[in-house]
């Protein structure tokens, strides 16, 4: 089921977007578009359409949050949930929400999409009564979704570290309350150096640069 969404930007007077479930025919392009939008954005060339890729073959993978964004019958944007738990000091565990990738392909960027997927799939999140999302981000474009240090809920990295990128977001009121420990992401998170390569075979050569983006990093 489609929904269109409308909206202002400064790029385009009024743009017409519709958000709907990602199909499994539209996996290659989606992946093709996550790559083209991290290439080369936090080290040279990027892994996160193979984080793509594996995310829908595990049991963390939520089916019923992955989205892709349309512009007409062009798949330009997409993002996508996994299942994670934070662990608390007497082994209790607690599910949350991990969210990422949230790809927008880079000649429709800085209008409003990401936005767009952020603000739908929350929403679909608290309707399906998960109590948290836990990411890590750029806080400058995260907090205006409600995204505030994880540390206001005394969860940690699995490492036991805190910083202002790693950050929470709780669905609904006191949904985070008694939730504290530390964070664990599914294991589908650590790419090899090996199989990226191998993956990279099933796309156009690109070449890689290192540039400022991940200078600053």
């Amino acid at each position: 089921m489609k929904r269109r969404l409308y909206f202002r930007s400064e790029e385009k007077t009024i743009m017409n977007i519709s958000i709907r479930v990602e199909e499994e025919k539209d996996f290659k392009i989606v992946e093709y578009t996550t790559r083209e939008a991290f290439w080369d954005l936090y080290k040279p060339g990027c892994d996160e359409h193979l984080v793509l890729h594996k995310i829908r073959k595990v049991p963390a993978f939520v089916k019923e949050l992955d989205f892709v964004a349309c512009d007409e019958d062009t798949i330009v944007g997409n993002i996508i949930y996994s299942r994670a738990k934070v662990l608390n000091e007497e082994n209790k565990e607690f599910e949350v929400l991990c969210m990422g990738p949230l790809t927008v392909l880079p000649s429709y960027q800085k209008q409003g999409i990401g936005s767009l997927l952020m603000n739908y799939s929350i929403e679909k999140a608290r309707q399906l009564a998960y109590k948290g999302v836990i990411i890590f981000g750029n806080p400058d474009y995260y907090h205006r979704f409600g995204f505030v240090n994880a540390r206001e809920y005394d969860i940690r990295t699995s490492w036991g570290d805190n910083f202002d990128a790693f950050m929470a977001l709780e669905l609904y009121d006191g949904s985070l309350r008694g939730i504290s420990g530390k964070f664990y992401e599914d294991e589908v998170f650590k790419i090899e150096n090996e199989e990226l390569e191998d993956f990279e075979k099933q796309f156009p050569y690109k070449e890689k640069h290192v540039t400022d983006t991940q200078l600053k990093l």
